[in-house]
């Protein structure tokens, strides 16, 4: 089915017949745990998918986005109208693990997807949403839906997406009910690499496109929770030869690789859940003093090694629109978020500075510890909002590598 058939714009009324209007009927359903049963009309898949419903913010970014694999378990709303209208490509895919499935369940869309007009598009969104097995939902007042989600918090749901328009209403209210919450699920082995290798690819550059890292100053290795491809690009970009082993990767493992700094990356879930296992590795490396870099889910390991703990969050941070101010400089960034979990300030331990806030809710953004070379954000600045507001942190990051270095050659 095509992501037109079975909207009224394009089945309503029948002119100059004795039919008249023809009701449209739904081809696509979203049933929240609460038995709230939104219609609309499908597109993607032909399947039903189960998950928990966040919204988005961004006007910009969808195929990101929806590659992220930080968004492993979650079905995302649209809060912009218009989705899909440049089509998407071969380039702007996030996910590196190719082998994984679709970290996102399903996407939910106020308007009909258009035609792509984009001298980069190589594909109809609703065509690459099948590819991937993505179910999708068009139709939908997703203000409505963006209402509830900041009212009641992010609930559980399935969505569904059948071209015939039969669906067991009930059944899909008792799935949905009996879904179990995202606090303590541990989503990482769904989308991390299970298998060790090299990045040296750097970010796209008109007309060239993708480039190769040539020279590096630094060895890093990058512990993968769900890395993003453009989080890799800017460490190769900033001079650095890039490792990424499993999240399931031991500290004997990391260090026999010599590494000159660690990267502690983005991924999804319940950060308690899946620092059961990664917690411990990260005391080791901090213990040993390696610079360590860590982003969103990485930020939140990091919190949880020095003693810090996180908290689920009611609706999230999922835009890429998000003020945070870093209080080191005093300036203020405009970031991309994708978390619905946060640390809390109020458990971290003395060696720790809290460094960067959320200028919405004032909610933890990132932190540095003042007797180890390690720090971190909650947000994502490698993807580039502001465009490049956040940049600097990958600077940062090898100027860490560097003064190390130093101190051991003193």
């Amino acid at each position: 089915m095509t992501a037109h058939e079975g909207n009224p714009a394009s089945q309503g009324w029948q002119g100059g017949t004795q039919e008249g209007w023809v009701e449209p009927r739904a081809t696509a359903v979203l049933v929240l745990a609460d038995g709230t049963v939104l219609e609309g009309f499908g597109l993607g898949a032909t399947a039903q998918a189960p998950g928990e419903v966040c919204f988005n913010t961004a006007m910009t970014g969808y195929q990101e986005i929806l590659t992220d694999p930080s968004y492993a378990g979650q079905i995302i709303t649209f809060t912009f109208p218009h989705i899909g209208n440049v089509g998407v490509n071969e380039e702007d895919t996030e996910t590196v693990n190719a082998a994984a499935s679709s970290g996102v369940r399903g996407v939910v869309l106020h308007a009909e997807v258009t035609q792509p007009s984009n001298w980069r598009a190589a594909k109809h969104l609703d065509a690459w949403l099948k590819a991937r097995n993505i179910v999708g939902i068009c139709g939908v007042d997703t203000r409505a839906l963006t209402a509830l989600i900041r009212e009641n918090g992010m609930p559980n749901a399935v969505i569904a997406h059948d071209p015939a328009g039969n669906f067991d209403i009930e059944a899909l209210k008792k799935e949905a009910a009996a879904l179990p919450d995202m606090a303590g699920l541990d989503l990482v082995p769904l989308v991390a690499a299970t298998q060790r290798y090299d990045w040296d690819e750097t970010p796209w550059q008109w007309p060239r496109g993708y480039g190769k890292r040539e020279a590096a100053a630094h060895r890093v290795v990058a512990i993968d929770y769900g890395v993003k491809r453009n989080i890799l690009r800017l460490l190769a970009k900033a001079g650095c030869e890039v490792e990424v082993v499993p999240s399931t990767a031991s500290a004997k493992d990391i260090l026999a690789l010599n590494p000159d700094g660690v990267f502690l990356s983005n991924g999804p879930g319940d950060p308690a859940a899946t620092g059961e296992y990664a917690v411990p590795v990260i005391k080791e490396l901090l213990d040993l003093k390696i610079p360590t870099f860590g982003i969103c889910l990485g930020h939140q390991m990091l919190a949880l090694a020095i003693g810090g703990q996180t908290m689920k969050m009611k609706q999230g941070h999922h835009g890429a629109n998000h003020p945070v101010q870093d209080k080191t400089t005093g300036k203020v960034e405009i970031v991309s978020m994708n978390h619905g979990f946060a640390v809390d300030p109020a458990t971290l331990p003395a060696n720790a500075t809290e460094t960067h806030v959320s200028l919405f809710d004032g909610s933890n953004c990132g932190i540095a510890l003042n007797d180890r070379p390690a720090f971190s954000v909650q947000h994502h600045p490698e993807a580039s909002p502001g465009p490049q507001d956040s940049h600097y942190l990958f600077t940062r990051f090898v100027e860490l590598m560097e003064a190390e270095k130093a101190k051991k050659a003193a």
